[in-house]
């Protein structure tokens, strides 16, 4: 019976630390969460982001443009999942690498970069034919902000 409730227990702690190191998104929590880059309020649902490591940290932030900054002091290879929120389900994640971003001064963002993420290329480019600006991909994002 000892070695049934030890057995029990292991198994407790192994799926225990297991889960607690899953690389999955945590829920921001708006008007609550501060950015981890600029430490402002996390307020604006249309533009926060957040990264999570591999094992399993999740770090947030008010706007894309600080999770891309951000990513100049971190190994990329530690980061398991890139997110942000997107312009037509305010406070939804989806995957960043996978978005379509456009900079655009007709859609202010919190840090004054005018970016925005959307799930789907034609919602990206309904908005810019409404507000101006130009289109890029996730990789393409990373070298105009980083020049």
């Amino acid at each position: 019976m000892k070695n049934l409730f030890g057995i029990y227990v292991l198994s407790l702690f192994t799926t225990a630390f297991l889960s607690s190191c899953s690389a999955k998104p945590q829920p921001i929590v708006y008007g609550t969460d501060g950015c981890h880059f600029c430490r402002m309020t996390i307020v604006d649902q249309q533009h926060a982001a957040q990264i999570v490591t591999s094992k399993g940290k999740a770090f947030k932030f008010d706007a894309i443009e600080c999770m891309v900054n951000h990513l100049k002091d971190v190994d990329s290879n530690s980061i398991a999942l890139y997110l942000c929120n997107y312009y037509t389900e305010p406070g939804k994640l989806i995957d960043a690498t996978e978005a379509t971003f456009l900079i655009s001064e007709g859609i202010p963002s919190p840090m004054g970069e005018f970016l925005t993420a959307f799930r789907e290329q034609t919602s990206a480019e309904s908005e810019k034919n409404k507000h101006g600006g130009k289109l890029y991909s996730w990789d393409e994002l990373l070298i105009e902000l980083n020049q």
